[in-house]
């Protein structure tokens, strides 16, 4: 029979003491916190970039871009608006998915807005640019234009369907749907706008 005036199991109190000598754990958790955040957000923007797949173009009003002779050499651009959203129509140097085979030259479009945040991207000419001010140099030599997004520095390859190929970008840039009438280029509809990726 256990005696009634016994103290019970001793209540541990927390006290000033003991809570200063376990201070360093607040920055120890803050810190590993911020690594592994950091080491997981590296991860996505290095390996959850998505591949440009079979064009799904929807259709929209059909749209004159431009003449052809406008688009007589290599990494010829001309800028438009289709479907409310900014564009741009180039003359690759290679086929690429969605690109449309023109006396020798492929003619592709694309959007201008960015799928990271929804800001504009622009043709980077200059791969010296692109290593300098987007901290990105093409694997291989390959130096050609891109696109780049100057808001995060995300980059964008037409040669690879508008793939995005560096920077927090993940989804590649949609595609414009390009039809050649006579001597004019058109565009007939676009692929839709992806969920930003921020």
């Amino acid at each position: 029979m256990t005696d009634p005036g016994a103290a019970g199991p001793k209540a541990r109190r927390v006290t000033r003491r003991a809570l200063l000598e376990r201070w360093w754990l607040l920055p120890v958790a803050g810190t590993v916190g911020t690594f592994g955040y950091m080491g997981w957000y590296a991860s996505r923007v290095t390996f959850a970039k998505r591949t440009p797949g079979v064009p799904a173009f929807q259709d929209a009003a059909p749209q004159r871009l431009a003449a052809l002779t406008q688009l007589g050499t290599d990494w010829a651009e001309v800028t438009f608006t289709y479907a409310g959203r900014p564009c741009t129509l180039l003359r690759l140097p290679a086929p690429t998915r969605g690109s449309v085979e023109v006396g020798g030259g492929h003619l592709a479009g694309f959007s201008r807005v960015c799928t990271h945040l929804g800001c504009n991207v622009n043709l980077v000419r200059d791969a010296e640019v692109l290593a300098f001010a987007f901290n990105y140099r093409a694997p291989g030599g390959q130096d050609h234009p891109q696109l780049g997004c100057r808001c995060h520095y995300s980059v964008f390859d037409p040669l690879k369907a508008g793939e995005a190929v560096f920077g927090k970008a993940l989804a590649p840039l949609p595609r414009v749907r390009l039809d050649v009438r006579g001597q004019d280029v058109w565009a007939t509809g676009i692929e839709p706008a992806p969920e930003y990726s921020g």
